[in-house]
């Protein structure tokens, strides 16, 4: 008989985020089949969650084991959060570290020159040249950002007005590149992949991660020009959801990192 935690898995880590919230539309949640969540030293290195006492195990069967007993208690909490029935969508520090295990652990250079292609075109470059009120706001928050990367990273980028590509420095990015190195492993890279899609800036997900900037702080400088427009012109309940789920996201990418240090 299949265990029903690989069919659980597969939900929450699907590389495509679209594929899987069809997936997770389609199944019907899972009931909860599992009393009692713990943690427990695994083998060798790291830390296990344990369901019933079972370990769980990745979609593609590996140690679902973490180097943190941090992290291990939150994953733990995350699962023993679960009720009735067992929703995917309310777990996303699983749905990373699966990332991680199956995926990042993989083709970790990959995943790292990704984020290099993002510092490349870097939210925090390209700038409005009005209205003032806009401009202003933008030199505010995002300049100081840009001073921090110069002076600690050693890497200094092109401002632009507009959205037309500019090619930023050599010299730039292969310093942004030494910083990166620091968190350069798989669950490292995954969170700073995440924080990097959904704030579209690799130097605020590398500020946060160096400890330059609070979550709330990244989240808030990511989303000046979206505030600027709710702020004149309002939003609507969709676009709010939209940017409520994706602030979730971002909550457990921070967390996962958070608990490595």
């Amino acid at each position: 008989m299949p265990d029903i935690r690989d069919d659980l898995s597969g939900a929450l880590s699907h590389e495509d985020p679209v594929r899987r919230a069809q997936i997770q539309m389609q199944k019907p949640l899972a009931k909860r089949f599992y009393k009692g969540v713990g943690v427990a030293q695994a083998e060798g290195d790291g830390y296990a969650v344990l369901l019933d006492g079972r370990s769980v195990r990745t979609p593609a069967r590996r140690s679902f084991t973490v180097p943190t007993l941090k992290l291990a208690e939150l994953l733990a909490a995350e699962w023993d959060a679960q009720a009735d029935i067992i929703d995917p969508s309310a777990m996303p520090l699983t749905r990373i570290v699966n990332t991680a295990i199956d995926g990042v652990a993989l083709d970790q250079r990959a995943v790292f020159d990704d984020i290099l292609k993002f510092a490349g075109t870097d939210l925090l470059c390209y700038r409005a040249d009005s209205p003032a009120g806009l401009v202003e706001r933008q030199n505010a928050i995002w300049n100081p950002i840009l001073d921090w990367a110069a002076q600690s990273l050693g890497a200094r980028f092109i401002l632009v007005e507009g959205v037309i590509h500019q090619e930023q420095p050599r010299e730039a990015i292969s310093a942004y590149a030494e910083g990166l190195r620091a968190f350069a492993t798989p669950l490292g890279l995954a969170c700073l992949h995440t924080i990097t899609t959904l704030t579209g800036s690799a130097l605020l997900a590398l500020a946060f991660a160096m400890g330059r900037l609070s979550t709330e702080e990244a989240w808030a400088a990511a989303h000046v020009d979206e505030d600027w427009q709710i702020e004149h012109w309002g939003t609507d309940e969709e676009a709010f959801r939209r940017r409520e789920n994706r602030w979730q996201e971002m909550r457990a990418a921070s967390a996962v990192l958070d608990s490595l240090r």
